[in-house]
């Protein structure tokens, strides 16, 4: 039984503190190790392997 699409809701507006979070967050990433992006990069070759549909 197929599922019917429903309509996305609205993203929320941050406002306060959370915003301000926000905004920080976006300005100053967290860096990410060479061997941390590795380890992401094999795991996502591994589910592209994988996929039975496609991937980029």
């Amino acid at each position: 039984m197929a599922t019917k699409p429903y309509p996305f809701k609205e993203t929320p507006i941050l406002f306060g503190e959370d915003a301000i979070r926000f905004q920080k967050e976006i300005e100053h990433p967290e860096s990410v190790s060479n061997k941390e992006r590795k380890a992401q990069e094999e795991a996502y070759q591994y589910l592209k392997s994988i996929a039975t549909f496609h991937m980029p």
